[in-house]
């Protein structure tokens, strides 16, 4: 049995052979772990994935795969330093504990690094630890000692330990039952079981990259996945020029700018377009920012008005189970149907209001034993490691955006670095030879263009948060369309 096999995850499938579809699959908590944490990965993180597994970035992700190679291709002057472009193009997920106990391993760049000042402040000053390399201690050292991180693992990462679960072709999971399996083949119609087999089926992490793609766009990922069906539909048009309608939950007046970002619009007015946007660092900081926000977030505030893939039925079918029966704990579902920001993640200023995540309390220890010599032990517990302690210390987490003495609250980008964003969100400094040739590439002419400010406060973050996931046009949508409300039933 190679590597790869014994990290491969079981599943058994009931397959309907005649129209060659997965009726459902039957899981343990391995699988489904797997499944819920897709809620929990950033946008950046998604696009990075689905790039490096050489599938085709633009399937299912509306403008957010423009914005990621902008910001890819954008000068590192730009930014208020190395690790806040890193930030953005490999962000982190604030469920990284819970997902590095994952069976199958999907985020290839979730693997954290712990750095510590080689000097004795780490235990008698300063007490610093730093997540990002090139760090530099409030002593001036460069925090370039290496320590990993030893917390004891248990089973399961959200689910509850040898918990089953059936799991329907559009990703609806229930707990395992006789009801539940009759439901899901009574709503596919199935009167004939003459046609239905039974499947063992090992998986891989090609396979959930596979998945996570499909679950983007498809309503059957899984006989897309499992029955290697490459059929998987595009995020059409029809779909991304919906009107994007989100019910804020901060009432704020439209004619109170204060506090908001201010944002000129070039707008084509016969088209009834945005051309472009030409906009300070903060509007940009906020655009960039959307890489770093988690999937379940975005599911979270398009409910009741968009549905995406099979995405919003994972995400109703977590916030359906009982928490006290089949997860691990109240506190592991908020992380599915309500996740928040990786620790340090935010910056001041931000409208959208998501939450950010804490950093766990770290301990270091130092030791001697033999024949290994002086050795560190680092910990995420609150709990100094157990056994021979020379010395021990609680360490306070250093900012990633500053090598300097105080972690900045700040954005991601320079000011007063002007920038031009197109209505698809490429993001480019300020220039009025690309901005000229812009308007030539879109046919727009000079008697054509309307310039008009618009102020951006907590409604129109979020509404441009959505539409830069489900849509093409996301500018257009958000500062130009009127926003329906989607009517139930």
């Amino acid at each position: 049995m190679t590597k790869e096999q014994a990290k491969a995850i079981s599943l058994k499938a009931l397959v309907d052979k005649e129209n060659n579809r997965v009726i459902f699959v039957e899981s343990d908590e391995d699988f489904t772990d797997v499944l819920f944490s897709f809620l929990t990965m950033p946008m950046g993180t998604i696009i990075r994935l689905m790039s490096n597994h050489n599938q085709p970035p633009t399937i299912g992700t509306g403008c957010m795969n423009n914005l990621y190679e902008s910001i890819k291709n954008l000068d590192m002057q730009c930014f208020l330093s190395e690790e806040c472009k890193t930030m953005l193009l490999c962000p982190r997920n604030a469920a990284a504990p819970q997902n590095k106990r994952l069976k199958l391993q999907v985020d290839d760049g979730e693997v954290p690094s712990y750095f510590l000042c080689p000097k004795d402040c780490t235990f008698y000053k300063h007490n610093l630890l730093s997540l990002y390399p090139n760090a530099v201690c409030k002593c001036g050292q460069l925090m370039d000692r290496t320590i990993k991180l030893s917390d004891a693992q248990d089973r399961g990462v959200f689910v509850k330990g040898r918990t089953q679960f059936i799991i329907s072709d559009e990703l609806q999971v229930k707990p395992s039952s006789i009801e539940a399996s009759l439901s899901v083949v009574s709503k596919l119609g199935l009167m004939d079981f003459s046609a239905v087999e039974e499947y063992n089926i090992n998986i891989g992490v090609d396979e959930v990259l596979t998945l996570l793609k499909c679950s983007l766009v498809s309503k059957k990922p899984l006989t897309e996945t499992l029955l290697k069906q490459n059929s998987a539909p595009k995020f059409g048009k029809e779909d991304s020029d919906q009107h994007i309608y989100v019910e804020s939950t901060i009432e704020e007046s439209e004619s109170n700018v204060d506090g908001k970002i201010h944002v000129k619009l070039i707008i084509s007015k016969s088209k009834k377009m945005v051309c472009f946007a030409e906009t300070s660092g903060e509007f940009v900081d906020l655009v960039s920012s959307f890489l770093t926000v988690p999937l379940g977030y975005i599911i979270k505030e398009m409910q009741s008005s968009i549905s995406k893939g099979s995405l919003t039925h994972l995400y109703n079918s977590v916030q359906e189970l009982d928490a006290e029966k089949y997860l691990k704990s109240n506190e592991h579902k908020e992380m599915l149907i309500s996740p928040k920001l990786a620790p340090d993640f935010s910056h001041e200023n931000n409208p959208l209001g998501i939450e950010e995540g804490l950093h766990p309390t770290y301990c270091v220890r130092e030791s001697y034993s033999e024949p290994t010599g002086y050795y560190f032990q680092l910990t995420s517990d609150g709990q100094i490691p157990s056994g021979s302690t020379l010395r021990s210390s609680i360490l306070t987490v250093k900012g990633p955006k500053s090598h300097f003495k105080e972690a900045t609250r700040g954005g991601f980008v320079t000011g007063p670095t002007m920038f031009t964003v197109t209505d698809n969100l490429v993001i480019t400094p300020m220039s009025q030879v690309q901005s000229l040739c812009l308007l030539k590439e879109l046919k727009v002419s000079v008697s054509d263009i309307e310039e008009r400010v618009v102020h951006v406060g907590s409604e129109k973050a979020l509404r441009l948060l959505v539409a830069s996931f489900v849509s093409e046009s996301a500018l257009t949508n958000t500062f130009l369309r009127e926003p329906i409300p989607i009517q139930s039933g």
